[in-house]
């Protein structure tokens, strides 16, 4: 028996007896347990990978994803953990309703949600009194903010509320846009996508309720703010503020509504997203800043902060003979000095100079051009992030619970991880390498907290704990972080060290100190196979997830050294000001590596929850399932590895009570109750159903079955057992309620019948009364019809006409072509007339009003065909049934050099043709594409010929069934080499096509017998049109083109 679509299956067990069957509700109805669901299992797979019967197959791990994929169940558990696939459209799955039914539910009650993840934290958090984290992980584009959003949405409802926990909640929420203005940019993956990682903390009190929070930020991408790869944008702060702005606010800051006027945000040339509303963001990240509580001044001083780094990117410089940078934009030396409120002499001079320190005495030295730029950009990350921590920091002054009787021994935490997934591009940098140490970290936390929380249960329960084989990845983290002899103490070495260090000579220090290691390999060390696929300039390390081969060439060791090169100029630059007053730097490998490990002293001393996010496709399409990248993300994510772990041992747990409850009628001794001890009343059970020892282990609180197959054949027996005891229940309620009923029915209908019977009686001596009064004034309405209207034949006239209307009513025309009308009396030939003409009136509009946009297009263009083909063309007849299509070429036909070549034009239409030489008549394989104002014919990847519409003389083409056509162009351009002879499968499509997009309705010519046209400037060639059996296209002997046609239709 399966569930009706858009239906959920109630656990009966917790039903009363007389209800015990199958109940099928909507969205807004009825919990459901995850056991539930298991027979559907084979439509919608299981909502545990636990219970996958082949859990070491990632064929069958992908395929149960693709099943609850496909029927927009977009959350699954692996245990405890949530895997979530991003379904690129919206679900009405985040309502009220639905936060209301998963608060307060045991997490295996309902159906996998972010919400059942939030709701488990906070219930763990409030009875045992122990701190909680979530930890979002996944690639950029799988959703990781959105689920962050989610959870903070459903603590923001469901957590008790007052005056300041309202302002609270209201500050964590609004917290969110301002982040993602100042910390998100649009990449070629997402249009929202974090550049950087986020811990929060959220502090509740001893009722429960949010009273303050904390955010901690890690591995802003600072080099997006000087560089971003084409198709991809700066942080959207930038665009929001010159969107957005008010005029005087720009004007103030000296910036132009434009963003094509900064360097800065237009080396990634999309400066505007479809999907994105700059001037709305603006408004709201406006908004949230004044609830969070940023003062005018602070909101001012930020701004002027942005304002400057844009101005900064303007920069410009020039070089003197000696090659000494010097500044030619003194205007946006200007407005650094005032934005920044800096001294612009000093200024100018920290950008074109460096200070060197030699024997205790200060030296400038000047800096050539090259050098200067990179001073500028670097000062530009440093501004941009130095100014973000300052966010972050007075964002957390915002949320911090500043109340004195408030006792932070009391409070609880939950933390909230919104961070990078593993990442592995065609070239992966220092970025990619943090991102990757982090998961590496994260990794071998999860592992062992996941062992440890089992091991823990198992021992609790009294089941023998049977050590788990799994991949320890301690040695890659130590290969990284280990003190003297890891990746970053060398890194740290070699930018510290004098001399001239260099990106070869920290890969040859790697080399010698970590060459002998199984987790490292480079080129030199590599084998020749290996080498092949590895350049000079990378080195490899193999992660628990797979092999990353990172690119030390400009990357690895400029995150170390830049920072140490740029601090005496930013010193210099910025130390009379105390808006921006820099800190020493610190190697930013090495400090990430602490505040990595401060994170997982934070992480350790809480209770993890895990959320694994996937993207189904990179197109960002609903319903897309993309195999390929999927297993590229379930490898990455390391989820075969937690299922494996997580299978280590026993597949289903349940309390006993829980388990006797669901299954106790497939037993005769424990159904309808049971009234001994619940441990004996599951064994029992088990007994009566057949286990093997093997099978199950009994605990001291729970029965643990080793086997999913276990329980799908006691889920399966459960099913069937209730049809019959559904059956019953049935049966007996029926005949009860039945015969009740009709005791109650008899003895009314004794009362109810003599009543009944005399306004019967009543009722029909009147009805016989007005019967024959009828009758007397229609016979004389007949008698008196051919007179003047009168109170003689008035009722029968209007009954005549009343007839007519009626008999019109039933029998009204259809459809517009539908001619038939009933005939009037004579009195209503007029009004027939009328009535029939706002009959068509009417058809005609609702035919016309139920046309739709593609459905008119399709039909102008059939009027044109007709208007130029019709009796003309012998194959016309042929294409009327036929609708035409927008291109009969796909992205995938298309080679991608040719769309960078064509560039933003837009194509109208493509279609395969051939053309043939003016010489020699040689067929060749070509695509015609449509464009706003030419055609262009295109061979592979090569434009071989475009045809302005306005050089376009003409079009000619065959009487015959034949595809060939030629496009007549002007000598006078000598860009033309002359006529184009084609031939097109769909000629009446095509030619149709170049017609409306040419505006050449009128200069189409239907030729019989042969068509001229221009070889060269003063040469012609001719096409010789015949009748024939089958298609023929030949060169002649007289030197024409010969064509043979079948001939279709005869006219």
């Amino acid at each position: 028996m399966k569930s009706l679509p858009g239906t959920t299956l109630v656990d009966c067990s917790r039903l009363p007896v007389m209800f015990f069957f199958r109940l099928a509700v909507g969205s807004d109805g009825i919990r459901v347990m995850m056991e539930s669901a298991l027979t559907a299992r084979d439509r919608v797979g299981v909502q545990d990978f636990v219970l996958l019967e082949n859990h070491t197959s990632e064929v069958a791990f992908i395929e149960n994803l693709r099943k609850r994929f496909k029927e927009n169940l977009i959350y699954t558990y692996i245990g405890s953990v949530l895997v979530s696939m991003n379904p690129y459209k919206e679900l009405e799955i985040y309502t009220k309703q639905h936060m209301e039914r998963y608060r307060g539910v045991n997490f295996y009650e309902v159906s996998p949600h972010i919400y059942a993840v939030a709701d488990n934290a906070y219930r763990s958090m409030r009875t045992e009194r122990r701190d909680q984290c979530i930890l979002i992980s996944g690639e950029s584009g799988a959703g990781k903010t959105e689920a962050s959003k989610k959870v903070l949405q459903y603590y923001a409802v469901t957590c008790p509320a007052s005056e300041h926990v309202q302002t609270v909640k209201d500050r964590l929420l609004q917290s969110n846009p301002v982040l993602e203005a100042f910390g998100n940019a649009k990449t070629l993956r997402n249009d929202n996508s974090s550049r950087f990682g986020k811990y929060m903390d959220i502090q509740f009190d001893f009722k429960g309720a949010p009273v303050g929070g904390h955010i901690i930020n890690y591995l802003l991408e600072k080099s997006r703010v000087v560089h971003q790869s084409h198709g991809e944008r700066n942080f959207h702060i930038f665009y929001q503020l010159i969107e957005g702005g008010e005029d005087d606010l720009l004007r103030r800051l000296g910036l132009e509504k434009n963003a094509q006027q900064y360097q800065y945000l237009v080396k990634g040339n999309c400066p505007k997203v479809s999907s994105i509303n700059d001037r709305n963001d603006w408004k709201i990240m406006r908004k949230a800043l004044s609830i969070i509580g940023f003062t005018d001044d602070e909101v001012e001083e930020l701004l002027n902060i942005i304002a400057s780094v844009l101005h900064l990117g303007n920069v410009q410089y020039g070089g003197e003979d000696s090659g000494s940078a010097y500044i030619t934009t003194e205007t946006q030396i200007k407005y650094l000095a005032r934005l920044l409120g800096v001294d612009g002499t000093v200024l100018k001079e920290a950008l074109t100079h460096k200070k060197i320190i030699a024997k205790g005495e200060e030296l400038m030295s000047p800096l050539n051009q090259e050098q200067a730029a990179s001073a500028r950009d670097a000062l530009s990350k440093a501004i941009y992030g130095r100014t973000f921590t300052w966010l972050v920091n007075k964002i957390n002054d915002s949320l911090a619970f500043k109340d004195d009787s408030f006792n932070s021994k009391n409070a609880s935490v939950i933390g909230l991880l919104d961070i990078y997934g593993f990442e592995v591009f065609q070239n992966n940098s220092f970025e990619q390498f943090c991102i990757n140490y982090c998961n590496e970290k994260l990794q071998q936390l999860f592992i062992e907290l996941t062992l440890k929380s089992e091991q823990e249960e198992y021992e609790a329960e009294g089941i023998t704990w049977e050590p788990v084989q799994y991949f320890n990845n301690k040695i890659i983290c130590d290969l990284v972080e280990e003190k003297f002899k890891g990746i970053i103490s060398i890194l740290d070495e070699e930018c510290l060290r004098p001399g001239d260090a260099s990106d070869i000579t920290f890969l040859e220090k790697l080399e010698d100190t970590v060459g002998g290691h199984a987790h490292f390999l480079t080129h030199k060390l590599a084998d020749g196979k290996t080498r092949k696929v590895m350049g000079r300039e990378e080195f490899r390390l193999i992660h628990y997830a797979g092999e990353v081969n990172y690119n030390v060439n400009g990357q690895l060791l400029n995150g170390g050294q830049r920072l140490k090169i740029k601090k005496p100029k930013e010193s210099a630059s910025l130390n009379k000001s105390g808006h921006l007053c820099p800190q020493i730097f610190s190697q930013t490998a090495t400090q990430f590596k602490n505040s990595l490990a401060k994170l997982m002293e934070i992480l350790m001393s809480k209770e993890p929850s895990y959320v694994r996010c996937i993207k189904p496709n990179d197109a960002k399409q609903a319903g897309r399932f993309d195999e390929v990248l999927i297993r590229h993300q379930v490898k990455y994510l390391g989820l075969m590895e937690n299922l494996r772990v997580r299978r280590a041992g026993f597949a289903y747990r349940r309390r006993y009570e829980t388990f006797l409850q669901r299954y106790k009628s497939l037993c005769p001794d424990t159904w309808p109750n049971w009234d001994g001890r619940l441990v004996d009343g599951v064994s029992t059970l088990v007994k009566y159903l057949g286990y093997k020892p093997e099978e199950y282990k009994l605990g001291r609180t729970k029965i643990f079955i080793r086997f999913p197959k276990t329980l799908f054949a006691t889920e399966d027996a459960l099913e069937v057992r209730k049809h019959s005891l559904a059956t019953k229940l049935q049966s007996s309620w029926k005949g009860y309620s039945q015969k009740t009923k009709y005791r109650k029915m008899r003895q009314s209908a004794v009362k109810i019948q003599a009543w009944w019977r005399g306004i019967l009686a009543r009722r029909e001596a009147k009805r016989r009364r007005e019967a024959a009064n009828t009758i007397r004034r229609f016979v004389k309405g007949f008698i008196y019809r051919h007179q003047p209207r009168c109170p003689e034949n008035e009722y029968f006239l209007d009954y005549v006409r009343y007839s007519f209307l009626m008999k019109l009513h039933r029998s009204l025309p259809k459809t517009v072509l539908d001619k038939s009308w009933p005939t009037p009396p004579p009195a209503l030939i007029e009004a027939s007339e009328q009535l029939r003409k706002l009959c068509m009136q009417n058809m005609v509009w609702k035919y016309c009003k139920n046309i739709n946009s593609e459905w008119k297009h399709q039909l102008e263009q059939k009027m044109v065909a007709s208007e130029i083909f019709k009796d003309k063309k012998d194959n016309y007849p042929q294409s009327v049934p036929k609708l035409f299509v927008g291109t009969r070429l796909s992205g995938e036909d298309i080679n991608p050099k040719l769309q960078q070549a064509v560039g933003n034009e837009k194509m109208k239409y493509a279609v395969p043709v051939t053309k043939y030489d003016r010489k020699g008549y040689k067929a060749r394989n070509r695509q015609l594409m449509l464009m706003a104002d030419s055609a262009i014919i295109v061979e592979e990847a090569k434009l071989k010929q475009r045809i302005d519409y306005s050089s376009l003389k003409g079009i000619s083409v065959s009487s015959l069934s034949d595809g060939m056509f030629v496009l007549h162009v002007a000598c006078e351009d000598n860009k033309q080499k002359g006529d184009v002879v084609l031939q097109s499968e769909h000629v009446i499509e095509t030619l149709t096509k170049v017609a409306i997009c040419a505006d050449k309705m009128n200069s189409i010519n239907i030729n019989q017998g042969s068509i001229k046209f221009n070889v060269a400037q003063g040469k012609e060639g001719i096409i010789d049109f015949t009748s024939g059996s089958e298609l023929l296209i030949a060169k002649a002997k007289n030197g024409h083109l010969s064509v043979t046609a079948p001939r279709l239709n005869s006219r």
